[in-house]
């Protein structure tokens, strides 16, 4: 497979090791030498786009519940994942081009 399918992949998983255990076929050696770039796909797709849900990424939410006790006001749920859209989702097709 391409390393973009593999970075898309990563960044739409909950667990991005299922992408990492499928890419390596169980063997880590090989996904850290002739599959370097897969690898890369992968942990890039898993940092840099992890952050697209409350659900997908558990310090969101002590994020958010530190800023309100603080009295920040945070987004719903929903009004989170409507700015996710507009922002990340853009950077996520922007970095699926430009970088994989």
């Amino acid at each position: 497979m391409h390393k973009t399918i593999f970075f898309q992949l990563a960044a739409l998983l909950l667990n991005p090791c299922l992408a990492l255990a499928a890419a390596a076929g169980g063997d880590a050696a090989q996904l850290m030498g002739p599959m370097a770039q897969t690898l890369t796909a992968i942990s890039a797709g898993a940092v840099f786009m992890g952050s697209n849900s409350y659900i997908g990424n558990a310090p969101n939410f002590m994020v958010r519940a530190i800023a309100e006790a603080h009295g920040v006001t945070m987004p719903s749920f929903f009004g989170y994942m409507l700015w996710s859209c507009g922002i990340l989702v853009p950077l996520f097709i922007i970095l699926s081009w430009l970088v994989f």
